[in-house]
């Protein structure tokens, strides 16, 4: 089998894409779409994403995402952004979009470039010692530490990925740095990749919440430094309770190819 595929990224956070509008991928192949974003033996990605029709009369198009272990996901905010560019190429969208992904529907809008996703409202968090545990669409582990770019976040990450705290299902772990009131550097380990990758969007969002749940930051606009570039994270607080949370960033389409299968 020959599939087409396109390849984008967002603040590094890099992704394989297809238009599975006619249902060309067999999504029950766990080993096939691992292949896929093999970085040595396929493509390479952090993920795979499939553009599929809507299923609802007031989207645009429905979002699955798979990690880059074969395995169906939960949300994937730098994804959802890429997939929205993905969409605008295809000629599916203009500059705003609605999809429904695993977590629920998004909206989205483009400009100059920037691709905005808006996320689910979040008003659960769980304070541990020395970190915030909330949902952000997928579950993330916030620790605010100093040092975080001599981290070795691999590590570090899969040893709370994997520890008692989260048997059930694992998290994700965000390594994050104080730069300013309104500024953040984050590290981030994903599950399902199983290793840090440059930029996580629901992780930085879980970030933005996070330290504005702790008091780390009253701005209702948070800068995000990740090692694949910046987003920001835009939302309202009312007590402890967040919404109109956006995540924003560069989503940019790096090649497209076809592949045998």
């Amino acid at each position: 089998m020959k599939l087409e595929f396109y390849k984008y990224q967002g603040t590094g956070n890099d992704f394989v894409m297809l238009d599975n509008r006619d249902s060309i991928l067999p999504k029950n192949s766990t080993k096939l779409i691992r292949d896929l974003c093999d970085r040595k033996f396929g493509i390479g990605a952090d993920g795979l994403i499939c553009l599929e029709n809507p299923e609802n009369n007031t989207d645009d198009f429905k979002m699955v995402y798979f990690n880059a272990d074969g395995n169906e996901s939960s949300m994937c905010g730098n994804g959802g952004r890429c997939l929205v560019a993905f969409a605008k190429f295809l000629g599916i969208i203009e500059n705003s979009a609605r999809f429904t992904a695993i977590d629920g529907p998004h909206e989205a809008i483009v400009k100059d470039g920037i691709v905005s996703l808006k996320m689910q409202d979040v008003e659960e968090f769980k304070e541990g010692d020395e970190f915030i545990f909330l949902n952000t669409g997928s579950p993330h582990h916030v620790s605010f530490i100093d040092g975080v770019s001599h981290l070795d976040v691999k590590k570090e990450g899969a040893a709370i990925r994997y520890s008692k705290l989260y048997r059930d299902g694992g998290t994700n772990v965000n390594f994050v740095q104080e730069i300013s009131k309104d500024t953040f550097s984050v590290r981030t380990y994903e599950r399902g990749v199983e290793d840090e990758t440059l930029s996580c969007g629901t992780g930085v969002t879980a970030v933005a919440l996070a330290a504005s749940f702790t008091s780390k930051t009253d701005s209702e606009k948070v800068k995000l430094i990740t090692p694949g570039g910046e987003l920001s994270v835009s939302f309202k607080k009312q007590d402890k309770k967040f919404t109109d949370v956006w995540l924003s960033g560069p989503a940019q389409q790096v090649f497209k190819g076809d592949i045998l299968c």
